[in-house]
């Protein structure tokens, strides 16, 4: 098989922007899709050719691609181009979906001849730009010569996590590690805002720490974020964030697991989008320590 497809892309939010440039960058033959056509618009520079409907979107794809919100806007998509799909398409399922929302994703998947691939990404807007995300993926190894194009294009790394797409073993691992990545947010915005309320210059803790076990790369880059007051355009926003967040809650409690820092971090980001910052960067968590947004 050619190693250049025709790929489908449903959805051109921050990180289905970046990945569909980087496909087409590559010489893939990129159709995209977006409810609010004017996020896709801009990738017609790429070499990109916008679809009116996903069923257009979709039409004659060797690959197909989803990164929408959530694994309902996914299902709902998927829906609206069941028409085009032909059975036997690779399905590259990159929404963080949660493990209900993989299985029923998976069953679509498998009513409509589709070949089931569960693939969230690690990363930002920044390594989704430059072609660098790590993809978790897991499916049937038949095929997977036309989905490695693919998830090469847009990222430095596979990991590859079982056979079976509708098990969700990449999703079960993309959720560990956001818990850490959202833990990790909420710590450096809590570190920030008790700096302030105890008046302590935050330059002084990072100086205390820097260079030992204590110090983190991600609290730096985070804090920056907020310091410099450089939280739009975001990163990772704060109400996807939130999503993932209660994702995380939930199958860590159908697990009979209780996370009670991700039910704070959870609360935090979805208290800081209700003061409206749910399209900022995620460390804009910060100001949820506030009633009021603090004083620069």
């Amino acid at each position: 098989m050619t190693d250049k497809l025709t790929v489908s892309v449903l959805g051109t939010g921050i990180m289905g922007a970046a990945m569909a440039r980087n496909l087409a960058r590559a010489g893939h033959t990129v159709r995209v899709w977006n409810r609010t056509r004017s996020k896709a618009e801009p990738l017609a520079a790429e070499g990109a050719h916008i679809a009116e409907t996903p069923a257009q979107a979709v039409q004659d794809a060797d690959v197909v691609l989803t990164m929408l919100y959530d694994g309902p806007a996914a299902l709902d998509t998927m829906r609206e181009a069941a028409p085009a799909l032909r059975p036997g398409t690779a399905w590259a399922q990159s929404t963080t979906a949660g493990i209900e929302g993989v299985a029923d994703l998976a069953a679509f998947a498998r009513d409509h001849g589709l070949v089931f691939y569960d693939a969230p990404v690690l990363g930002t807007r920044q390594p989704a730009e430059a072609g660098k995300l790590t993809v978790l993926a897991a499916g049937s190894v038949e095929g997977r010569d036309r989905v490695t194009p693919v998830f090469d294009a847009v990222g430095a790394r596979t990991v590859w996590t079982g056979e079976d797409g509708a098990a969700g073993s990449a999703t079960r691992l993309k959720l560990v590690a956001n818990s850490w990545v959202l833990a990790a947010t909420a710590a450096a915005g809590e570190v920030l805002a008790l700096a302030k309320a105890l008046d302590v210059d935050p330059h002084g803790f990072f100086d205390l720490i820097a260079g030992g076990p204590l110090d983190m790369g991600y609290l730096r880059v985070k804090s920056d974020l907020v310091l410099d007051g450089r939280l739009t355009p975001p990163q990772f926003a704060v109400s996807t964030a939130a999503k993932d967040a209660r994702l995380i809650v939930q199958a860590a409690a159908e697990n009979g697991v209780r996370l009670d820092v991700a039910e704070a971090a959870a609360a935090r980001l979805e208290r800081a989008a209700a003061q409206g910052h749910g399209d900022e960067d995620m460390a804009a968590a910060y100001f949820a320590s506030f009633d009021d947004k603090p004083h620069s």
